[in-house]
């Protein structure tokens, strides 16, 4: 190997440390973004869901009554003309 070789795999090889120390950092700060992203949206879910249960048992329960004599008449006709 010519002299200008070496000089260009020693420079390398010095450089190489520092960017393995950058990915490395790199690295950790997307593991990190990603655990908070994953954990903003499990709490945001989790918030959603209590919400929308809370709203349901605030809410006003109605009745509403129905007259149904006429559709008993009705069906208890039917009933006495397959009878016949």
């Amino acid at each position: 190997m010519s002299q200008k070789k070496v000089d260009q795999y020693k420079a390398r090889k010095n450089g190489h440390s520092k960017e393995q120390k950058k990915e490395k950092f790199y690295d950790w700060l997307e593991r990190i973004v990603g655990v908070v992203v994953c954990v903003a949206l499990v709490a945001w879910i989790g918030y959603s869901v209590y919400d929308k249960i809370e709203q349901k048992q605030d809410s006003v329960v109605t009745q509403t009554t129905m007259d149904t004599s006429a559709l008993d008449s009705y069906v208890a006709g039917l009933s006495a003309e397959t009878t016949e």
